[in-house]
């Protein structure tokens, strides 16, 4: 039976059409996947089933009945919880508080008796966490067992997971797949919307393909590949493989010699962290998150004080191009254009500012070539950033850092909830920059990206970097070892 049947949805906005008659069932129990290029309507569809949005056409039943989901809150009412890639979680809130938040009216609140019910549906379900903790206190993966936690407390039946995955480490992943297949068992539905094709073929029963809005395939994962579907989601044949050539490291960019740097809290996160890094190579960062990376990565790029230590280029290399973390947060500006947003590192000077007046002209010109070299997909360069899709904001990111062909690339998560194609731009891209001679400091958790994308692959663990070795030799077992702090 279906729990979820989607009749003919579609949705626009303006003249764009986001969902163009999509039609969708969802089996009770099962786990669904939606992939889809970054843009091809997945999230548009989910916030159409939470409520969100409402459609311009088509019906939605639930357990064959038809419905009307009018707001969030009637979503929840029928049963559905939409967990969001970007979580909706108040930080120094505790997670009992943060489970109730906009449930409980009343000004009698027993928080104990509230805590005793989280912590046993916790435990039901394996989601382990304790309930008197403040958020703010919690790992990532912590704080996505708590947002499933929230909807399953308001007793959602139908599970909408958006790139789950996005911000855990392995261990993490292999947690929350352990914690779905738990829940599908015991009779809830889940939609696992996701880019990671491993996950896909390893976690859910069946799949939808959405291309420009369309759905394009529903299969079974059993009757398909990763390579199939990845070719249906880009709409042409796309290579899983990266094409990398021999490394010809070099003089020395970039020395780093017993650095030590502290977090927002005045804590070591970095702690005698010494490397060199050469022209025309890849110094991959291999750690589970928050183990210092965003620190080192901070210092380097000039945006964090060090406490100690030394940070030195070679002199005439001295321009550095940094991927953040969050695309979001700290590479973008969000309420700015593209074609501003590609201009924020250069728009005092020559050509795009002449006599403290921007150059219109020289601006348009910048983005509309950036746009074409990066294939960043929007209807203008007038569009704001937050209406890109998350690879193309991504795209502008990069396109902007790249401008004046860095000596030093730092690139900190950067395929991070970016579909296969847009991966695959990315990190060519970046190959493209190292064969050029451009020195690389690539982070990741990804283990398996850091080790295609590397020639070294430096090991760090509570700040230290504990090994640095030959990414054509090192083995994924003695890594995953040494990020857990084992001994090499």
């Amino acid at each position: 039976m279906n729990y979820l049947r989607l009749n003919n949805i579609t949705k626009r906005f303006g003249s764009f059409i986001a969902n163009d008659n999509i039609n969708l069932s969802v089996a009770s129990g099962s786990i669904h996947a939606i992939l889809g290029e970054n843009g091809a309507g997945k999230s548009t569809l989910m916030n159409i089933i939470s409520g969100l949005y409402q459609p311009d056409a088509g019906e939605i039943y639930l357990q064959e009945q038809p419905i009307k989901i009018t707001s969030p809150n009637e979503a929840i009412k029928l049963g559905i919880g939409m967990i969001y890639q970007h979580f909706m979680l108040i930080p120094k809130l505790t997670v009992t508080e943060n489970i109730i938040l906009g449930i409980e009216k009343t000004w009698r609140l027993n928080l104990e008796d509230k805590q005793q019910k989280i912590a046993a549906l916790s435990q039901a379900y394996g989601l382990e966490i304790d309930p008197t903790a403040k958020v703010e206190n919690l790992s990532v993966g912590a704080q996505q067992r708590v947002e499933i936690l929230k909807v399953l407390y308001r007793q959602a039946k139908l599970l909408i997971l958006d790139e789950p995955t996005a911000v855990l480490t392995p261990p993490e992943v292999e947690s929350l797949i352990a914690i779905l297949r738990q829940l599908a068992s015991a009779g809830n539905t889940i939609i696992f919307i996701s880019h990671k094709l491993e996950e896909v073929m390893n976690l859910c029963d069946s799949v939808t393909v959405l291309r420009q809005g369309k759905v394009v395939a529903t299969t079974s994962t059993e009757a398909a590949t990763s390579q199939q579907l990845a070719t249906l989601m880009v709409g042409r044949e796309v290579a899983l493989q990266l094409n990398k050539s021999p490394t010809l490291p070099g003089e020395i960019i970039l020395s780093v010699q017993n650095l030590q740097v502290a977090d927002e809290r005045n804590i070591l996160a970095v702690n005698n962290v010494s490397f060199e890094l050469r022209a025309g190579e890849i110094l991959g960062i291999a750690g589970v998150d928050g183990n210092g990376q965003r620190e080192l990565a901070d210092a380097i790029a000039f945006v964090r004080t060090i406490k100690q230590g030394k940070i030195e280029f070679t002199p005439k290399h001295s321009s550095v191009g940094y991927i953040p973390e969050d695309r979001q947060t700290m590479g973008l500006v969000l309420q700015f254009s593209i074609a501003q947003n590609l201009i924020l590192k250069a728009f005092k000077y020559l050509p795009f500012c002449r006599r403290f007046l921007l150059q219109q002209e020289a601006i348009a010109n910048r983005a509309q070539a950036a746009m074409q070299e990066f294939d960043i997909r929007a209807s203008g360069k007038d569009i704001l950033v937050s209406q890109l899709s998350g690879g193309n904001q991504q795209k502008v990111v990069l396109a902007r850092e790249l401008a004046l062909t860095p000596a030093l690339i730092i690139a900190m998560q950067p395929t991070r909830g970016l579909d296969v194609g847009a991966t695959i731009a990315v990190q060519s891209r970046i190959l493209t920059e190292r064969d050029r001679g451009a020195a690389i400091l690539y982070i990741s958790t990804e283990l398996e990206e850091v080790m295609a994308m590397s020639d070294r692959i430096a090991v760090i663990y509570r700040g230290e970097f504990v090994a640095i070795l030959d990414a054509a030799t090192a083995k994924v077992e003695e890594i995953g070892l040494l990020m857990a702090g084992g001994i090499n």
